[in-house]
């Protein structure tokens, strides 16, 4: 609980010369009746009328200190909102070819990088973000939506196969642009991830960077393979047999693709060091939004009007009922 106006609170202190002088008038103006011998009365009992004489005065502290308190208008600040004044659209381009199913990352590229999206998406709450998917083609699985449970559906639905196989990365990240470079938002991203070299469509990757770039978009771009050789499944009439293919990431193209536009360029070679980078990239994107929080106050100073009123019905009822004096 806060006060709109904590100075007033310094007029408590006004009860302190009203407490002295309640107990000096006690002591001077105290009737006195003469009597032969006061033994009889040292003996007699306390009715409850003497042991009530002080609580009008206690209660009339305690409504002026009820006032006192109303005047300071006390308030409830627990709530808080939120309110964002910039934010990100984001457009995540997913290779689907079928060298995403080499198992280097666990249970396969692919998979692990649907789950590591999932994550990202989750934490972005305030954010509208669409899905682009890429092999020999390019599609758009899901347009910028802030309907993330939709948009999760639809990644995890992402399979090898559903176009004719290839790495078109150039006509995904153009895709993606087409998707994204006419949003109203200030802060546009967009994530691809692949585990190849372009070797499919009409659009250069450089050639789909430099049109990022000129939108204002940034781009941030993944590898994803170990070095080296990875296990690959291959289905045969006898069941699947595993070999080791080469991986076939162009790293200074990827690199090149990303710094143009402001972006980066990671290598995710394990589950691991994939999540990493897509926390990387949620911590970078998120400085770029301004948050503004501001509290909604509860006036509480009823409650101490209430309880002023209370005192000092307390305090007429007892003085014209149980505790009047006879001047």
């Amino acid at each position: 609980m806060v006060f709109q106006h904590p100075y007033i609170l310094f007029l408590l202190f006004l009860l302190i010369p009203y407490i002295a002088w309640y107990i000096w008038k006690r002591r001077t103006l105290t009737p006195e009746i003469q009597f032969p011998t006061t033994g009889v009365l040292a003996q007699a009992p306390k009715t409850p009328r003497m042991l009530l004489r002080h609580v009008p005065f206690v209660l009339r502290c305690l409504s002026v200190a009820s006032i006192i308190f109303v005047i300071a208008q006390p308030q409830k600040r627990d709530s808080w909102k939120n309110e964002t004044t910039e934010g990100i659209d984001m457009m995540l381009v997913m290779d689907i070819s079928g060298s995403m199913l080499a198992e280097d990352l666990r249970p396969n590229r692919l998979e692990a990088a649907k789950s590591v999206a999932v994550e990202f998406i989750s934490g972005r709450t305030n954010d509208n973000i669409g899905l682009v998917a890429f092999s020999g083609k390019a599609f758009t699985q899901c347009p910028l939506t802030i309907n993330h449970k939709e948009l999760i559906n639809l990644l995890l639905s992402l399979q090898t196969g559903m176009i004719e196989d290839g790495t078109a990365i150039g006509n995904g990240l153009a895709t993606a642009i087409s998707r994204i470079k006419e949003s109203p938002a200030v802060s546009k991203a967009i994530i691809l991830l692949t585990d190849g070299a372009n070797n499919r469509g009409e659009i250069a990757p450089i050639t789909a960077s430099e049109i990022a770039a000129s939108y204002g978009i940034r781009l941030y771009t993944i590898g994803v393979s170990t070095y080296g050789v990875a296990p690959y499944p291959f289905q045969t009439p006898t069941g699947i047999v595993y070999q080791n293919i080469d991986e076939d990431i162009d790293d200074s193209t990827l690199e090149q693709m990303a710094t143009s536009t402001g972006g980066r360029y990671f290598r995710a070679t394990d589950n691991n060091s994939l999540r990493a980078i897509y926390q990387e990239i949620d911590k970078m994107e998120k400085t770029r939004i301004h948050v503004k929080e501001y509290s909604q106050r509860e006036e509480l100073y009823f409650i101490f009007a209430l309880l002023a009123c209370c005192f000092l019905l307390v305090e007429i009822l007892l003085k014209n009922t149980l505790l009047k004096s006879i001047p």
